[in-house]
Parts: structure tokens; sequence; C-alpha cells
């Protein structure tokens, strides 16, 4: 009979989990609530630190949870939505939790102080202590951005002279948009400083880079030397690109796969609105430019790229000025250097075997992410920031400009307009494959190099 119940006891051991396996009681740590306020304080203030500096979601929670519990508090529930931090600690039963709430501003890149906000914490876990901890952070708060506002403006006139050099467009183009980017990001920086809202300030821009293109073709049709057989379209197509270069697509697709909705949400919300004022900027240009006799034509088929070694200098150039406007130090630099032109590799070989071109550039991403987790970990800079710059070459800037041409010259026809709206969804569909190659790129390249990292440690461990 016991043998039968002792069987019974092991049948049922296997199948359900016995409470009286489970302790009923928990180790409680006698914490100082001051010291506990300080570590809360600190971790927070460096999340808030890494949003506004353009971090994601996932790796702001991380960060967070990860400087808390190297300084003995845990656990710690993080809340990060868009524009709001929250973090909360619970002691015991009998003590009210301690939950602080920091409202974040915009974010606006910086990957040299994301690069040492990312070091600070991994000395954190390393043993740094609470005060020198606290003490370098606000060195690191205080540390104004890396370069002068002049050098910014001329990277972004850079950037657009990069899409002309893409296009095999003549030095003379190549001026003309580096001077019009120019002074669109003059005026957007002017208007910055007046606190008027980012989505006019997109459609000022536009506007100074429509009156550019427009003025350049009427110039031309009046027979002015070296402007003869030019294409202003392009240099609205560079205008394009710089403008939505400073967005967060990657940031966004990022956050909505690692199950942050609100704060993806809210970036997203951002991109339309942002990708809206360069929409409503640049009809109003053509539409002003046509009134008064300045419209140019522009054909179905987009400009062919120059030749390949073109191609790559241009989108070399591009990804140097991304990095240069988002603060990037001069390693991350070169990274994104090298990696702006794995992308355009992955992109023209995935066009090679006549794929779609958003597929192509999904492919181009994609190949740049995955590459750039692995030499970003090495080298020890943000993986976001080198991915960010590497992608900006492959942005749809013709297709967005060609779909809004259709849109303002067409005759009203259904046949018209469907043909406008096709080529704008088509240059929104080669957006969400940037983003998803990029995103999967990461996804698929984390678990890749940590199991690697391992590898590499346990075969150098002496025996």
């Amino acid at each position: 009979m016991d043998g039968r119940q002792d069987w019974r006891r092991r049948i049922a051991r296997a199948i359900r989990t016995d409470p009286a396996s489970r302790p009923m009681t928990e180790a409680l740590l006698t914490i100082d609530e001051v010291h506990a306020r300080k570590v809360i304080d600190l971790a927070m203030r460096i999340a808030e630190a890494l949003t506004s500096v353009g971090a994601s979601a996932n790796d702001v929670t991380l960060a967070t949870t990860r400087v808390a519990a190297a300084l003995g508090i845990r656990p710690v529930h993080v809340d990060v939505t868009y524009n709001s931090i929250g973090v909360s600690y619970h002691r015991n039963h009998d003590d009210l939790p301690i939950t602080l709430i920091r409202v974040v501003r915009a974010p606006v890149p910086d990957h040299a102080k994301l690069q040492r906000l990312q070091a600070l914490v991994a000395e954190i876990e390393g043993g740094l202590e609470l005060e020198q901890a606290r003490a370098r952070f606000h060195a690191i708060r205080r540390t104004p951005f890396l370069y002068r506002p002049t050098f910014v403006v001329a990277a972004q006139g850079m950037l657009a002279l990069g899409v002309t050099v893409l296009f095999g467009a003549s030095w003379v183009v190549g001026l003309i948009a580096f001077v019009a980017s120019c002074a669109a990001a003059v005026a957007q920086r002017g208007m910055a400083r007046l606190r008027v809202p980012f989505f006019f300030s997109q459609i000022v821009g536009a506007l100074v880079v429509t009156a550019a293109a427009a003025l350049t073709g009427a110039l031309a049709d009046l027979g002015v030397p070296l402007l003869a057989d030019i294409r202003p379209s392009i240099i609205i197509a560079a205008g394009i690109v710089l403008m939505l270069a400073g967005l967060s697509v990657v940031g966004a697709a990022q956050d909505a796969i690692d199950g942050f909705a609100l704060t993806a949400g809210g970036r997203i919300l951002e991109l339309v609105m942002a990708t809206l004022g360069v929409v409503i900027g640049i009809l109003g240009g053509l539409s002003f430019a046509s009134s008064v006799g300045m419209g140019f034509v522009v054909t179905s088929d987009p400009p062919a790229l120059g030749p390949l070694p073109l191609q790559l200098t241009g989108a070399v150039i591009i990804a140097v000025a991304v990095a240069i406007m988002n603060g990037a130090g001069l390693r991350t630099t070169l990274v994104s250097a090298a990696l702006g032109g794995i992308a355009w590799v992955g992109y023209t070989a995935g066009a090679g075997l006549g794929a779609d071109p958003a597929v192509a550039s999904g492919i181009g991403a994609l190949v740049a992410s995955f590459v750039g987790i692995f030499v970003a970990h090495r080298l020890h800079v943000p993986s976001i920031a080198v991915t960010t710059a590497a992608i900006v070459p492959l942005v749809p800037g013709y297709a967005v400009f060609r779909g809004l041409l259709e849109l303002v010259e067409s005759d009203g026809s259904p046949e018209s307009l469907v043909l406008g709206f096709a080529t704008l969804i088509g240059a929104g569909a080669i957006g969400i494959a940037l983003a998803s190659g990029a995103s999967l790129g990461l996804f698929l390249g984390a678990p890749l190099r940590d199991s690697v990292e391992s590898a590499m440690r346990g075969r150098g461990r002496p025996r």
C-alpha cells in the first residue's frame, strides 16, 4: 500500500508543481531610502539623456535596469513613452514605493553623447561608485554638441552634394544643390531659434530648395552658360533626402518590433508630420513656380544613376554627412562611411538580381545593419548611429519628388492622379523596407554577435 502511494506521489510530482517546494519567504534588502532615491534619480536621468539623443526605448529600459541593479536597487519598474520616463522601486509591502517621473524633450540626435552615456552605463556595471557616477553623468550632460553650427550646415550641404554625385550630375548641379541645401539649413535653424514647430520648419526648408531648383530651370531655359541640359529635379531630390535624413526611421521601427507601441506610435506620427511638411513645401513651391512660368518637366522614368564608382562615392559622402549632422565622432564617422558603401553594394546586388526597388533597398539596409552591429560592438560605437547614417543614401528622395510633381502637373484625370499616388506609395514602400531591413539586421545580428563573443571568451580562457 505504501509502495502504491509512493508511486502516485512520484507521478504527481512529475506532472504538477508542489506549492510546498517553493519557500513562502523572500529576501528583503535593507537599503537606505536616501540611497535608493539617489540611485533611481541617476538611473532615470541617464534614461532621459539616452532618450533625448535618439536611443531606442528598449535600450533605454535596459540601461535603466542595469544601472539600478549595479548600484543595489532591484527590481525596478521602468515605463518609457515617447515624451516621459517613469521609474518605480517597491522595497517591501510595508513601505511606500519610490516613484520618479521625468518629461523628455523632443529627441535631438547626438551620437557622441550617446556613446559616452553607453560607456558610463558599462563603467557603473564595472563597479563605479554612486557619487562618482553622478559626477560623471553631470559632466556628460553638460557636454556641448561636438561640432559648431557652421560646420553642421556645411555637412548638410555636403549631403545634398553626395546625392548629386550619386546621380552622376555635373559639378554645377552639385554646387547649386550644396548652396540651396545650406540656405535651407540656415532657414530651419533660424526658425528653431524662434521656437517655430518643426512641421513649419520643414515647409520652409522645402520651399527654399524648390525655389532654387525652379530658378535654376528658368535660367537654363534662358540659355545661361553651364546650365544647358541641367536637371533641376535632382536639386529637389537632394533637398528631400536632406530634410528626411534626420528622421529616426530605424528607431521607430525598432520600438515597434520591441513591443513599445506607444513610443513607436509617437515616433511614427512625428515622421509622418515631418514628411507632410516637406510635401506641402514642395507642392506649394512647384505650384507657385508653375503659376509664374518657371515650372519644369520631369519624365515618368527616374534619372539614371551614375557609374558604380560615383554611386559608391556619393553613398559614402552622404553617410559621412549624416554622421557629422548627428554629432558622431571620428571613429563612428569612419564606420558609417564604410557601412554606407556596404549598404549601397547590397542595394546594387539586389537590383542586379531583378529585385523590386523596395526589396533591393531592404536588402541594402539589412546587410549594413547586420555588419554594423558586429563592427559597432568591436569598436565601441553605437550601432543605431552607424546604421542610421548608412541607410540614408537609400532614402527615396527622387521618387517622392516625382510623385509630387505628377500630382501637381496632373490634368485632373483619374489616370494621372493614380499615377502620382502610385509613385508616392512606391516611395513609402521603400521607406518601410529600409526601416524593416535595418531592424531585422539588428535583430538577427545581436544574438549571433553574443554567441561569437561568448565563444571567443571561452576559447581564450586558460585551462
